[in-house]
């Protein structure tokens, strides 16, 4: 493998980061609002209550145009990874590529299908038809989430698979290994419900609007109260669901988890503080105004009173014989592809397992080649390579917690509205209403500053252990990578920009526009759904 120029891969790392955070605005929405849709229905098909229809189709009408722009900025993505960063294709494309293909052969197919049955079929199909195709839209894109997530997980813990000195990449060996990756069950489940807790906000926020404002009452209140309801369990649910991906972290990247928690040094228990402010300096590896809470951070991390957490200064100690290690495993390879001796290809067996700190002692080794190096060389190369281990520390330690204050902030605003919806006082509550409305962006916020915190938090590597970030890039030119950079993020603001319009334009138009012409009420608003999502739908083709 060659190094590619440090500029490309950053600029590599910009553009993928800038896209996928584009994509994910749209995410969260699209899993949370199908359920929600499933939800209302379900009440309407039991009860035969008519507001319950308009709100599945007024609120279907908004999923529609969030589901019509988000699957254009994701379908770039999966195309950068051809584009822009080649050697992971090549390394790991076996293993990453699988859960993606089924995620567009089973999931993908399958959402896009009965989503245009769910919307145009509300007069075509039976009542329980309906509702049948409303689950199965929601299923769909769901299971669309998990196979991402599998993908993403094999990233972080890449079981099922074994590397193939012969041809230099990772080979594909067990499913099941992959799919019951203990990392993509939780990730998926946070996430999942993650983007419950951003529908939900977004449902009684644009209802707050409505009771602010004296229209739609009844309308508004039920979806008020059934937001209200979804959004305090979702928000149990995330945090509880966070706790587990926190213990995988521990278990399995303690370098994420010591970066997450500003922890320096080997923890203390069970005083050791859980820090709620600080401002971690990665060039001197200490931290700034610390500000924490006493006796938390043990069993909050390791769930116990009395187990040290290793931190950064030690993690780096201990990666010194792996890195060497890893040399060794690089310098056998290397023999073994020139002579095919099994002799070479045991001594790398012996250290295979520490192969990918040998790829990350390469830019500190005398031209790259780590195969021939003096033992002095050696001792340098291994110090230099040491603190190159961990991620950034300032970004994955604030990026959590901006994750974590808002969802304490979610929890209190859904709990409080609970009550008030359940007790009719909302009304009279005009401060709290308001403070819906404006907490609207702040499940997306959240979300986004989670995925931050999740691929920030694992680099230097794109496998962790296994491959380095600034081996997995494409040779691209300076230029050209900055036109692409340029593109991208013209067409992605565009797209928000249409999506943004158009939300604000049938929100603010409300459940009864049209609901008096000539066809009557509710076929009026089912034919204004349908503009909506072919607008939407002609913007992002």
């Amino acid at each position: 493998m060659e190094l590619i120029n440090p500029d490309v891969v950053d600029l590599s790392r910009f553009q993928f980061a800038l896209t996928a955070l584009y994509h994910f605005m749209f995410v969260p929405l699209t899993l949370g609002l199908t359920f929600m849709l499933a939800a209302m229905e379900t009440v309407y098909v039991v009860t035969g209550r008519q507001i319950y229809k308009d709100m599945a189709q007024f609120w279907g009408k908004l999923f529609g145009i969030n589901f019509a722009i988000g699957v254009a900025t994701g379908i770039t993505m999966e195309f950068e990874f051809g584009t822009n960063w080649s050697m992971y294709s090549r390394f790991f494309g076996d293993m990453f590529g699988t859960p993606l293909a089924i995620e567009g052969l089973m999931a993908f197919f399958m959402e896009s299908t009965f989503v245009g049955l769910m919307f145009f079929g509300w007069d075509r199909l039976s009542r329980p038809a309906h509702l049948a195709i409303t689950y199965l839209v929601a299923l769909g894109s769901n299971l669309s989430a998990l196979w991402i997530l599998v993908a993403n997980a094999s990233m972080n813990m890449p079981d099922g698979a074994h590397f193939d000195p012969d041809t230099m990449r990772m080979q594909f060996d067990s499913v099941v290994k992959v799919i019951f990756n203990p990392d993509a069950q939780a990730k998926f489940v946070h996430t999942s419900v993650a983007g419950y807790v951003s529908a939900a906000m977004f449902v009684m926020g644009i209802s707050a609007f409505y009771i602010l404002r004296g229209q739609h009452k009844a309308f508004a209140a039920r979806s008020f109260r059934m937001a209200a309801l979804f959004g305090i369990i979702s928000t149990v649910a995330v945090i509880t669901l966070g706790d587990v991906l926190g213990r995988l972290d521990y278990e399995h990247q303690p370098t994420k988890i010591a970066a997450i928690e500003g922890l320096w040094h080997t923890s203390k228990p069970p005083y050791e503080p859980w820090l709620a402010f600080a401002l971690p300096d990665d060039a001197r590896q200490e931290n700034h105004l610390e500000i924490g809470v006493p006796f938390v951070l043990t069993p909050l991390v390791a769930h116990s009173f009395d187990t040290p957490i290793t931190g950064m200064t030690e993690l780096e100690e201990q990666a010194g014989p792996r890195i060497a290690s890893g040399i060794q495993a690089l310098a056998a390879l290397r023999r073994y592809g020139q002579a095919h001796d099994p002799a070479d290809l045991a001594q790398f067996r012996a250290h295979e397992a520490d192969m990918g700190f040998g790829f990350l002692a390469m830019r500190h080794a005398p031209g790259q080649d780590v195969s021939a190096l003096s033992a002095a060389q050696m001792d340098e190369v291994v110090r230099q390579t040491e603190p190159d281990i961990l991620p950034n520390v300032f970004v994955t330690f604030w990026s959590f917690r901006i994750m974590v204050f808002l969802s304490l902030w979610f929890f209190a605003v859904f709990a409080l509205s609970a009550y008030v919806s359940l007790t009719n006082r909302l009304e009279r509550n005009r401060l709290l209403l308001k403070l819906c409305m404006w907490s609207i962006p702040l499940p997306i916020l959240a979300t986004e500053f989670g995925w931050i915190t999740a691929e920030a938090g694992r680099q230097p590597w794109t496998v962790f252990n296994r491959l380095p970030t600034f081996l997995s890039a494409s040779s691209h030119g300076i230029g050209y990578m900055i036109f692409s950079l340029a593109g991208f993020a013209l067409l992605y603001s565009t797209f928000i920009a249409a999506e943004l319009f158009l939300m604000f334009k049938y929100a603010r138009l409300g459940p009864d526009h049209g609901a008096h012409g000539a066809q009557g009420p509710h076929l009026t608003v089912a034919h204004d759904r349908k503009d909506a999502f072919s607008v939407a739908s002609s913007l992002s083709s």
